[in-house]
């Protein structure tokens, strides 16, 4: 390229000063300034790119930062669960998508503020941001640029390095070097964006449609059960008690972001085009206008689709997730149709062996539990003994084994019968897990489908009138126990019993 082009490039790069600015929000303005110029910048660059312009340098464009210094322990309210750094020193984290995260960061900063009376730092950090990460919604090359120019991308951009996208924070490993700042957040910018590309591509629905409440279930039952609900929400009526309670719901969108808009609130037609097909784990979202809506997503079967969903859907900060499927019965007492409270985990699954090891116990949260045992009295419209016919409380066991009833049975039935175990998945535990794990508040309520212990196994025509009686039901629980901790509020529902001893300060 020509001395010109290149000095224009550099230019377009020149670093920002590093600034303390006392106001939260004024903090968050200038670092969404930072990367607006540089993703802009960078999007400029590869446009020239794509035209076929010749590059001699590459092209670098950084995420921003913010930072605070503490010099002494504050006295902090020991209520609360994140807001403040662990002691004295400097905490650093790079920042993204001020489109999804702004009000989040401002909140997360307001808190430190408040807490430590300290400015917060906001500059351009040393992290690069790939060049696929500039673009909110993804590049797509396909018949844009020759073989050769895709393979040249990296020589020119910088590409997402996996080596930055580890979960070290969030497990707990991460040991900063030799004067460099501690985390203020678990995820560093880049490993947010990566996380919000897969989950466009794994649920065919953009991130930012995604609310704080997550609904994950093995089954499509639930799913239609799920979209029939929320049609019916975004539906004008004239009953004002009906009409006060679908108005808090702004929009319902399916995969392709096929968006209908409530009729109650707005005449907005429909848009979004559906995909050609399903992906591998589609979502479904009722929302809200403040974030705090319902998102659904259908999971499979398994637990390895399990952790990858949660892995990506924690970098949203979701405020609660909970598990509603179906599970075996293990107990002879059980009916098909009965509900499992989960209230501790047996975790054969293994996927999480080596980021959770398994000597850690996965609590049950209480605020979950209550919204829960509440969600499914206030449905099913039973109390005290009548409920607990209905329903029971006990251990779940999550195995990566489909076809486990095909082993020797004697082995698998002692170590079941030995935890107490009154139920039987391949999800639930590892939800729970990587809750934990991400300090993401999370609960199980199943459904029990079959009894292969007991002879009662999930044959063709049992598993039709089951679905047909018990499906929609259960989706309604799970819908009720949402809305039932959103309106508990969240200064109850974040645990400090998520948090580790040098705990991060944001959320």
């Amino acid at each position: 390229m020509s001395v010109d082009n290149t000095e224009r490039m550099t230019m377009s790069h020149k670093p920002f000063e590093t600034e303390p600015i006392a106001d939260p929000a004024e903090a968050v303005a200038r670092a969404t300034t930072i990367y607006e110029a540089n993703t802009a910048a960078l999007r400029d660059a590869f446009a020239r790119y794509r035209r076929g312009e010749q590059f001699d340098a590459q092209v670098h464009a950084y995420y921003p930062f913010v930072r605070v210094r503490t010099n002494v322990n504050a006295d902090i309210d020991s209520r609360h669960s994140y807001g403040f750094v662990s002691g004295p020193g400097i905490f650093e984290t790079t920042l993204t998508r001020f489109d999804l995260f702004g009000d989040y960061y401002r909140q997360q900063l307001r808190l430190l503020a408040r807490n430590h009376k300290v400015a917060i730092e906001v500059g351009q950090s040393d992290q690069p941001i790939p060049v696929h990460f500039s673009f909110p919604e993804g590049i797509h090359l396909e018949g844009d640029l020759s073989p050769e120019r895709l393979r040249q991308i990296r020589d020119f951009f910088d590409v997402p390095d996996l080596a930055s996208l580890d979960d070290r924070i969030v497990n707990g490993t991460y040991d900063p070097p030799d004067g460099a700042p501690r985390p203020l957040a678990l995820f560093t910018a880049a490993r947010v964006d990566f996380s919000l590309h897969r989950l466009r591509h794994y649920t065919a629905t953009s991130p930012t449609h995604f609310q704080n409440f997550v609904l994950y279930t093995n089954y499509q039952f639930y799913i239609d059960e799920f979209v029939k609900l929320g049609q019916k929400i975004m539906e004008k009526t004239d009953d004002p008690v009906e009409r006060a309670y679908r108005s808090q719901y702004s929009a319902f969108v399916e995969p392709g972001d096929v968006t209908s808009y409530n009729a109650n609130l707005y005449h907005d037609a429909p848009h979004g085009s559906p995909p050609p097909r399903l992906p591998q784990m589609p979502a479904y979202h009722l929302k809200r206008a403040d974030g705090s809506g319902i998102t659904m997503v259908n999971i499979g079967v398994g637990p390895s689709n399990a952790k990858t969903i949660t892995d990506h859907i924690a970098v949203l900060r979701p405020h609660a997730w909970v598990m509603l499927g179906h599970c075996a019965g293990l107990r002879n007492t059980q009916r098909l149709g009965d509900y499992v409270l989960a209230h501790g985990y047996v975790r054969e699954d293994h996927v999480l062996d080596e980021d959770l090891p398994l000597w850690v116990p996965v609590p049950n949260l209480a605020e979950i539990q209550v919204a829960l045992e509440r969600a499914v009295a206030d449905v099913t419209k039973l109390e005290g003994p009548e409920l607990k016919r209905v329903m029971r409380t006990g251990t779940v066991a999550s195995v990566d084994n489909r076809n486990w009833e095909l082993r020797d049975h004697r082995e698998p039935v002692m170590r079941l019968s030995q935890s107490r175990a009154i139920a039987l998945d391949m999800e639930s535990a590892t939800i729970a897990a990587n809750g934990f794990r991400f300090r993401v508040p999370y609960g199980t309520l199943l459904c029990v489908s079959d009894k292969p212990l007991h002879g009662e196994l999930k044959l063709p025509g049992m598993a039709d009138q089951f679905y047909s009686d018990q499906v929609g039901q259960h989706l309604q629980i799970g819908v009720r126990a949402m809305e039932l901790l959103r309106e508990n509020g969240l200064a109850t529902l974040h645990s400090r019993k998520l948090r580790s001893f040098a705990e991060v300060a944001f959320q």
